[in-house]
């Protein structure tokens, strides 16, 4: 009889991709089970070289593995292909490094890093054979957490998820892992495992809570259960200092090609810009840096075990790192001869990028990547850019002098007060980028001009002052993406990208939403709804079949706009950033009035409530 390996190995040449179910990658960790008391499966919800690419499950992988007393393993979601070969053939959910069936683990961690992969999550427990809802399962089945900056409104999830980890998982992962320890030791029953984590700071346990809902349908209260003992807000976890945890030495060099296949150096966490559309600077704050030294250590272990040629320096916003020329010169000069380069992400187009970028691009010039977000000063006003469209020229003027000749520029259709006025201003920024090349002599700029415009939907996200912002129609959408569409057309050069409003529609429908959107959500992934984030996968008419037929409205959590008193389905679990911040900052967007950045003086958002924050 052949083992469940063979078995595996055996399908590999009916998919398109068998690198993705292999494992045995150079750096992947590998233990004997005898050795550990407690294993932890990690499931991105996507396919292995976007998963491979995120570097929050390196960072989990390498602080678990780091453990003698516990073993990380991954496992992604198995495209359409191998899922179904796996079902015809038996095959359960495996992990890569062992191919031991999910189902067996202690601990099945996953992270929500987009709202589009929900579905996957319930596709990958099918797979495993374990129980879609919480209730249902035993003591033969894994706890399910789920964590990441979905996990600040996890609601939709929540008939499907034991607990949810709020905030930095370095180290409240490590105490889910001590606590299962004990409660093994324990022999207690599974609930009671749930109970004790409750008390575990950014531990979020929704069986112990109850929703309560007005005639109108919103939320009235979230409460805890009577003796439960769970806290009637749970506040997120918080690392104070970054230099105090451990951070990769080691990662995993897979054999294909993934999305991000490079170091990816985390040089800070946090963001004090205040971007009102922003939920990942609202939920990481508060802004906090990796010191220099440390850096250039991490970066010299990483480039040794694993031989990339490519470092990027990673962050929400990377030119706000305090040191970041001093760190680029430093690192372009000491793996120059190694033709390693220093990679930059999304810039903000205020920085003063003219020293890194000089730095940065003396092993290899990348396109330079700049995110005006909108095409006028108002709207970038309203979003509190704190950007100019003097600062967008004088960078990319800046670049093209140094050598660039590829710019990517970030937009976003769909913002509160937008006018069609806004959408054109976007195609008028990209004739005068194009002006700023040709204004640089001809003996000096680089050949081949390339522009590329990206025009996101807007999606209101939980946790941000746009939180009671509607999502914009989705006739409203289609019209504006087509008169960008025609302007953009008479600027030459420029290559226009834009986004399905029926996919951000969906996603908005669940960022918002709270717990009643589980049916709906088991119902779309059993009428075959998987990969919804991947355009040709994404199925817009069985999502709004699953609405209809679970009696729920989409336009009721995507387009409708909010009362400021509206108890929103996470209030109970605290971002750092408190409630009254955000609408003061709401109401401040109405009025295209900016705020400053916080590191120029405190803004009163909330965060000074934590221990060690804003020191």
């Amino acid at each position: 009889m052949l083992s469940l390996s063979d078995r595996i190995e055996a399908l590999f040449m009916s998919v398109q991709k068998p690198v993705r179910y292999m494992g045995g990658e150079y750096n992947a960790v590998m233990k004997r089970p005898e050795d550990v008391s407690v294993r932890y499966a990690f499931l991105f919800p996507d396919t292995y070289e976007v998963g491979m690419s995120h570097l929050g499950m390196k960072i989990l992988y390498h602080a678990i593995n780091a453990r003698d007393d516990a073993w990380c393993e991954r496992v992604f979601s198995p495209w359409v292909d191998m899922a179904d070969l796996m079902r015809q053939n038996d095959i359960p959910l495996f992990t890569l490094e062992s191919r031991t069936p999910v189902k067996q683990y202690d601990l099945l961690g996953v992270t929500l890093q987009y709202e589009m992969s929900f579905t996957n999550i319930l596709e990958a427990l099918d797979l495993a054979g374990i129980p879609l809802r919480r209730e249902d399962r035993t003591d033969d089945d894994p706890f399910v957490i789920c964590g990441g900056p979905c996990a600040f409104n996890p609601e939709p999830l929540v008939p499907f998820v034991d607990l949810f980890a709020i905030g930095d998982g370095e180290v409240e992962t490590m105490q889910t892992i001590d606590v299962y320890k004990a409660w093994k030791a324990s022999g207690k029953p599974r609930e009671e495992y749930l109970k004790m984590c409750a008390s575990i700071p950014g531990i979020y346990v929704p069986s112990l809570y109850d929703v309560s809902y007005n005639d109108d349908g919103t939320i009235q209260a979230v409460t805890p259960k009577p003796d439960s003992g769970a806290p009637a807000v749970v506040m997120k976890a918080m690392l104070p200092k970054l230099d105090e945890v451990s951070y990769p030495e080691r990662i995993i060099v897979p054999y294909g090609e993934i999305v991000h296949n490079r170091i990816m150096l985390e040089i800070f966490r946090g963001c004090t810009r205040g971007c009102r559309f922003c939920q990942a600077g609202m939920i990481y704050r508060p802004v906090r840096e990796r010191g220099l030294e440390h850096l250039m250590e991490m970066a010299e272990k990483l480039v040794s075990s694993t031989g990339y040629d490519e470092v990027s320096l990673m962050s929400l916003s990377s030119g706000d790192y305090s040191c970041l020329p001093e760190l680029a010169r430093q690192m372009v000069q000491k793996f120059a001869a190694r033709r390693v380069r220093i990679a930059l992400p999304s810039q903000r187009i205020d920085n003063v990028l003219t020293d890194t970028l000089k730095e940065t691009q003396k092993v290899k010039k990348t396109a330079l990547t700049l995110a005006p977000e909108a095409g006028t000063q108002r709207l970038r006003d309203v979003i509190n850019k704190g950007v100019t469209e003097e600062d967008l020229m004088r960078s990319v003027t800046d670049a093209f002098g140094q050598g660039w000749s590829a710019v990517k520029l970030y937009f976003m259709l769909g913002l509160p007060t937008e006018t069609d006025e806004d959408v054109l201003g976007i195609a008028d920024l990209a004739e005068k980028v194009r002006r700023c090349y040709f204004s640089i002599p001809k003996e000096r700029r680089a050949p081949g001009l390339r522009i590329t415009v990206s025009a996101s939907v807007f999606v209101p996200k939980n946790d941000t002052p746009f939180q009671w912002a509607p999502q914009l129609d989705y006739d409203t959408v289609v019209h504006r993406q087509q008169l960008l569409k025609q302007a953009l057309s008479k600027v030459k050069g420029v290559d226009f990208k834009y986004h399905a409003p029926d996919l951000s529609y969906i996603e908005a429908v669940f960022a918002r939403g709270d717990r009643r959107l589980g049916e709906a959500l088991e119902y779309a992934w059993r009428l075959g709804c998987r990969f919804d984030g991947w355009s040709d996968q994404f199925c817009y008419d069985l999502w709004l079949k699953a609405f209809e037929d679970c009696g729920l409205d989409p336009d009721f959590y995507a387009t409708r706009p909010r009362s400021e008193d509206e108890v929103f389905p996470w209030d109970h679990l605290d971002c750092g950033v408190t409630k009254a911040y955000m609408l003061r900052e709401w109401h401040k967007a109405q009025r295209a009035e900016c705020t400053q950045d916080c590191r120029k003086g405190c803004t009163g958002c909330g965060m000074k409530r934590y221990e060690g924050a804003c020191v």
